[in-house]
């Protein structure tokens, strides 16, 4: 008697049971969908037919089964199951976006050849008979992009999305905005884009001064942001977006000197990496502004969060301007560093008065005002003391997420973020739960996220390599839980055949 097969899944389902047999899509096969299911059935369609070409049309006594059903109340707001017998499938969920991963798990069972984006032919379309109930370990699994330093196209987000959704990952956190380009359309503030969004050259690798003499720029417009938007949500993803204040702001100030703490000078924007010292002013003017920015991104981007940026900000400009001075004095803080936590409360009140949560960068964990989501990056102790005060946490120790640091010391591996290697096996051993967490504070940890950072990444293809199969590793340990790094290297040994068919630029 053979053996049932085993198929190798990232993430891994909470639960599996393969059993011997198959089932097979062919041209005959008809889905029936349940009311509300229908996305996921247009989903599934979308996403087999370059490859498979199958109709999979819509009837009542249809052997592929998508259904919703309220009362499958352990499966949470993302758990699916789903059952393969040799004359059927059903996949149920409480909610639409259970349905919706659970066609990314459909998509890993078919054979290798269904992910290819032409038509592949003498292919059997089968899927071994199994019984699966998977429930995702953490709500936030996040990957975020920065596309300020380098522009991408609309075509290519919507490339990593589909990515970010094989692997289930549920929030793509887009940073729009930076020292080095703004990309974000504001209808009351065109120069943002018009100028801001394109700067004259850039350096060529960490330090030094050597310039490539290639101008760079970029923006989107609201119809292509929108479509991104519906694109992920059809995938079951939010984009977060990400607009940078008060520092990080150098591309704004040469949009609008008004802005600024020096409304006399004109600036560039900004050719350089690192930390730029110019910030945004914390006169009236300048809240009219984040004001007037953030009520558009809340109208293209329905996320319930918003990240604000908010580290990385220099307090020397407010130090020697007597106007920020005096406004310190009149806030009655103690001095013009104080100015930072003072500028991302106002921000913050404003994001939650119209229901939404601030989210922004932490650089201690004890900087934040109530009430805003903290990213915490520097050190996972940072992401402990925010949680124990009161924050909600997604813990992105830089030395497991960030995706811009190479993956090895190897003399063939291409320049990356300066100050280490971020390996394979560092990304699969993140657990966004510190070890000293209480139950309390452990509980306030949403997840985690990757981040790519694109100094060091201008094309597609390099973010891939970098993307890839690090992100793998997250997706896994963010889904499933922690695993043995032989379990998740054996896994990923078959699932590379998957990243090979949706030709991924991917590291070996």
């Amino acid at each position: 008697m053979t053996s049932p097969p085993r198929t190798p899944l990232v993430p891994r389902p909470a639960k599996v049971r393969f059993k011997a047999g198959h089932f097979t899509l062919d041209a005959d096969t008809c889905l029936r969908v349940t009311g509300g299911a229908e996305p996921a059935a247009d989903l599934l369609r979308t996403l087999l037919a370059p490859a498979t070409g199958l109709p999979l049309r819509p009837a009542a006594d249809g052997p592929v089964v998508l259904a919703l059903d309220p009362a499958l109340t352990g499966l949470g707001d993302e758990g699916y199951g789903l059952t393969i017998g040799p004359h059927s499938l059903l996949l149920r969920a409480r909610t639409l976006t259970g349905l919706l991963r659970g066609v990314q798990t459909i998509r890993q069972l078919l054979p290798v050849p269904a992910l290819a984006a032409s038509p592949q032919h003498d292919v059997p379309w089968t899927l071994p008979c199994a019984d699966l109930t998977d429930v995702p370990r953490r709500p936030w699994r996040g990957a975020m992009l920065d596309v300020a330093r380098h522009f991408q196209p609309l075509s290519y987000l919507l490339r990593y999305v589909d990515l970010l959704a094989l692997h289930k990952i549920n929030v793509f956190h887009l940073h729009l905005t930076d020292d080095q380009g703004w990309r974000m359309p504001v209808p009351a503030y065109p120069k943002l884009t018009e100028i801001g969004g394109h700067r004259s050259q850039s350096l060529i690798g960490p330090g030094g001064d050597r310039y490539d003499g290639t101008p760079h720029g970029g923006a989107y417009t609201r119809a292509e942001l929108a479509r991104l938007v519906d694109h992920a949500a059809a995938r079951g993803i939010t984009v977060l977006p990400e607009i940078e204040m008060p520092g990080h702001a150098r591309a704004a100030v040469a949009a609008y000197p008004h802005l600024g703490n020096r409304p006399d000078r004109t600036l560039d924007v900004w050719t350089r990496w690192g930390v730029c010292d110019t910030t945004l002013g914390v006169h009236e003017e300048v809240f009219n502004f984040c004001r007037t920015v953030l009520e558009e991104v809340m109208d293209v981007f329905p996320s319930p969060y918003v990240h604000i940026g908010g580290d990385e900000c220099p307090t020397t400009e407010w130090e020697q301007s007597p106007a920020a001075r005096d406004r310190a004095r009149g806030a009655g803080l103690a001095g013009p560093a104080a100015l930072h936590a003072w500028f991302l409360d106002r921000v913050g009140a404003f994001l939650t008065r119209h229901g939404r949560r601030p989210v922004a960068w932490a650089e201690t964990g004890t900087e934040l005002p109530g009430g805003f989501t903290v990213m915490a990056w520097r050190d996972p102790a940072h992401a402990l003391a925010a949680a124990r005060r009161g924050h909600d946490v997604i813990n992105s120790h830089h030395r497991a997420t960030y995706l811009d640091y190479p993956r090895s010391a190897g003399p063939g591996e291409p320049p990356g973020q300066p100050g280490g290697v971020v390996g394979l096996r560092d990304v699969h051993r993140h657990d966004p739960v510190p070890e000293t967490a209480t139950p309390e504070a452990a509980a306030r940890v949403l997840g985690t996220q990757a981040h790519l950072w694109t100094e060091y990444a201008a094309t597609p293809a390099r973010i891939e390599y970098l993307t890839f199969p690090r992100l793998c590793a997250l997706a896994d340990g963010a889904w499933s839980g922690p695993s043995t790094w032989d379990d998740f290297s054996s896994r990923m040994a078959g699932h590379s055949a998957r990243l090979d068919a949706l030709q991924v630029s991917r590291h070996p």
